[in-house]
């Protein structure tokens, strides 16, 4: 149980709960909004371009892409649960959020954090059928498999998620108005404000966070083993050279992605500072969903081409018009 974060506590009425100010400057307000503002609109660009790729050049067509294109949308979807609250209070007064609001936030949060997980082993698991069993590639990742793990992916997030949220919010909230340590319904802070015994809902958290994050970064490490033994054993240094570019980019937002979540949802409540949590969900707000398009964009020339070839037919397009 926690009062740092209650105020009001005499007012009646339903419990309602607002965000923690990330400044007290005007002058900082506006250099964060603009510069959230930015980013935010760089995610929505880059990840739509990806998609927009993917579903007009044939040439993408293949599991790879079809995950690639599944994460951009799942990247959309996850900033935009969170980031327009967000500028929205950074632009001015801070505005209540209800306790329905709240566990909506939380759980779409949870949901669309947790698939995106379970998506990236999935995309591990496909590079290492591409590279460790490249002709059997094509009859082992067939479309319905690769909808069926998307939807899987989905399925099982849902799954936990909703249950964790539900009990999460039916512990009890003792005052009005109570601001959370965070810029958005995040689990552990909300815990934090609960004026009851929370070691249940800390122990289905930590089960839970094992499932997410711990059991999918497994499975990549091992694909990532396999993968490697059967790059060593490729004759061309070209060959070796193309095969780690393709599987660097998956690794990087892996480390980023797993890294962040494990130092928030592992970490016991006791031992983690105020600012640090909202601080590391900064980089899986931003960074990751950034770094996504940009990774896969630089490092793959048939996504370059792509996107080269979608941008003049928008010019010709526009031209035409």
């Amino acid at each position: 149980m926690s009062s740092a974060g209650t105020t009001h506590l005499n007012q009646s009425g339903p419990t309602e709960f607002i965000f923690r100010m990330l400044s007290s400057s005007p002058k900082i307000q506006g250099l964060l909004f603009c510069s959230f503002l930015f980013l935010y609109v760089m995610i929505l660009c880059g990840n739509t371009a990806i998609i927009w790729a993917v579903y007009t050049h044939i040439s993408l067509h293949t599991p790879m892409y079809f995950f690639l294109s599944s994460l951009s949308f799942l990247e959309i979807c996850y900033t935009t649960t969170l980031v327009p609250l967000m500028l929205s209070n950074i632009s001015g007064a801070r505005k209540p959020i209800s306790l329905t609001g709240c566990a909506t936030q939380m759980f779409f949060f949870a949901t669309l954090g947790s698939t995106d997980c379970f998506l990236l082993a999935v995309m591990a698991y496909d590079r290492y059928v591409a590279i460790c069993h490249p002709l059997q590639y094509p009859l082992i990742m067939s479309p319905q498999l690769c909808t069926q793990m998307v939807a899987g992916s989905l399925g099982l997030a849902l799954f936990l998620s909703l249950p964790l949220t539900s009990l999460v919010f039916t512990l009890p909230f003792c005052g009005h108005f109570l601001e959370i340590n965070h810029f958005f319904c995040d689990i552990p802070p909300v815990l934090h404000l609960a004026c009851a015994d929370t070691r249940v809902p800390q122990a289905v958290l930590y089960v839970i966070s094992i499932l997410v994050l711990t059991a999918p970064f497994l499975l990549i490490c091992i694909s990532y083993v396999f993968i490697t033994i059967t790059i060593l054993y490729i004759p061309s240094s070209e060959g070796r050279q193309r095969a780690f570019s393709t599987c660097s980019s998956h690794l990087t937002v892996v480390l980023l992605q797993y890294g962040c979540g494990s130092l928030v949802y592992f970490r016991p409540p006791s031992s983690t500072p105020a600012d640090e949590d909202w601080h590391l969900a900064l980089v899986y707000t931003f960074v990751t969903p950034l770094l996504n398009p940009i990774i896969y964009t630089l490092r793959n020339k048939d996504v370059n081409n792509a996107l080269k070839k979608a941008i003049k037919i928008l010019i010709q397009i526009e031209l035409t018009a």
